[in-house]
Order: structure tokens, then sequence, then C-alpha cells
């Protein structure tokens, strides 16, 4: 009687480890057992491209505050400039 019963055991515990394994729950554990699927990106070539990108933005802030300084000087001409007028048109 306890041969027929294990192989009963096991024929069921075949489809429910299907099930379990195939579930959401199933999946997540493999992946986590089997480890991270991409290599870590070395934190020297990271530093790196963090230092370009500051100093782009440095050149870049830089560049925006030259603009605004000339964009303020023709502000400022255009402000203090005497008002031109038109010249009389001429009779024909």
């Amino acid at each position: 009687m306890s041969i027929i019963a294990l192989l009963l055991l096991v024929a069921l515990l075949i489809p429910i480890m299907g099930i379990v394994f195939d579930s959401p729950i199933g999946r997540a554990l493999a992946r986590r057992l089997e480890g991270p699927s991409q290599e870590p990106v070395a934190v020297g070539e990271l530093a790196k491209k963090v230092e370009l990108l500051e100093s782009d933005v440095d050149d870049l802030s830089r560049a925006v505050q030259e603009l605004k300084e000339e964009n303020q000087f023709l502000q400022r001409l255009i402000e203090e400039a005497p008002p031109r007028t038109l010249p009389p048109p001429p009779n024909a």
C-alpha cells in the first residue's frame, strides 16, 4: 500500500510543481536564483561620464549668462537711443 501511495503522491506533485514554477512567484524565485542578468557598469566609467556632464552643464550655464548680459546690453541701447522719425516724403 505504501508504494501505491508514494506513486500517487509523486504523480500529484508533478502538476502541482508545474503550476507553482509557472506562476509569477515561481518566476521571480527563478530570476533571483539566476542572479543579475546584466553586468554592472564600472564605477570609474560612471564617474567619468558624470564629470563630462557636469563640465557640459557649466559651459552651458556660462553661455546662458553671456546671452543674458548681451540681451541686457541691447535692451539698454534700444531704450537709450533717441527716438527716430521718418524723413518727410519727397514731393512728387
